[in-house]
């Protein structure tokens, strides 16, 4: 399905350089930030207190959020947990207070403003725990990309997948420098988002791969060089580009304007990851297997002409 049908080829590939080193920039300060700054992890990576609440009518998770600000814990997450009545919540450790005394405090605020409010259960949780939950994230996030690069190499050619991970790569730690530079809450959330953006940036750039085999494959683009097929590629890749992108865009901020507290930063990651995705599968993928050397030969092999006087016997 195509809206449009670019009938010339856009020079892409003219303006790879520059491109690119913008977006070497935006990469090197996104490193910068997650050192100079690191990430603002949530209490499921650094530990906290778990309150479970019932109420006798749907919470109101708006109010319930103000009343837990408005006593000094402003870095929590509270969400519906399971039915109407029922809220999780979860509040980070403090020095000098005990796991207790926060849901005590907690739950007298709550019972100020509703007293049908009841505490099934409190825990505190350690951060061990959130040691394990981070070292379990970052091999889920290694097995992704070995998986990757694993799929991309023998469905096109080393050099496609060197060229696409970089890419991919690039995207995730945007990402992170994004929530790093404005301190965001990076949560277990948020980094389902960030796999879910490296496996939909990978996509991408396997489109645009698969139309440079076919271009490649074509006789009738037999002449052009590789830069004229990487361009070729793109442009006829554009329309498909706006559909998907397009759509799933407008998905991402409806949860990201509508979805509340609770999606907002999900959504936030989303968003910065389809953005830099299309960026990335465009100007830095394409333009890294031009600059590794791709060339027709990595995905035709040439057919060895049969000897006349093979199996001939002197």
């Amino acid at each position: 399905m195509e809206f449009f049908r670019i009938k010339k080829d856009i020079p892409f590939m003219r303006h790879a350089l520059i491109l690119n080193a913008v977006s070497a920039l935006t990469f090197v300060l996104a490193v910068f930030f997650l050192f100079h700054k690191g990430l603002h992890l949530s209490i499921e990576f650094t530990g906290g207190t778990v309150m479970e609440l019932t109420y006798s009518q749907p919470a109101n998770i708006d109010g319930i959020r103000k009343t837990v600000e408005d006593i000094g814990f402003a870095d929590n997450q509270i969400q519906s947990f399971g039915t109407a009545q029922d809220v999780l919540i979860r509040l980070p450790a403090k020095k000098g207070v005990s796991s207790s005394q926060q849901s005590e405090t907690v739950l007298n605020a709550l019972k100020a403003t509703n007293p049908d409010v009841q505490l099934k259960r409190t825990e505190f949780v350690g951060p061990q725990v959130g040691e394990e939950l981070a070292h379990d994230g970052l091999m889920a996030l290694l097995f992704v990309i070995v998986g990757i690069v694993i799929y991309l190499a023998i469905r096109f050619e080393w050099k496609y997948a060197i060229a696409a991970i970089i890419a991919n790569l690039h995207d995730v730690v945007i990402i992170l420098g994004f929530f790093a530079f404005f301190q965001w809450e990076f949560s277990l959330t948020v980094l389902a988002a960030v796999l879910a953006v490296l496996g939909y940036s990978v996509n991408e750039s396997v489109v645009v791969f698969d139309r440079v085999r076919e271009t490649f494959r074509d006789r009738k683009y037999g002449k052009l060089a590789t830069p004229d097929v990487l361009n070729h590629a793109i442009t006829s890749t554009i329309s498909r580009t706006i559909i998907t992108h397009g759509s799933t865009e407008i998905m991402v901020l409806s949860m990201l304007i509508f979805g509340g507290p609770t999606l907002h930063y999900f959504a936030a990651a989303l968003t910065i990851g389809i953005l830099f995705g299309i960026y990335s599968s465009v100007f830095v993928a394409a333009a890294l297997a031009m600059w590794l050397g791709v060339k027709r030969e990595d995905l035709i092999k040439p057919i060895k002409e049969k000897d006349e006087t093979e199996g001939a016997v002197v």
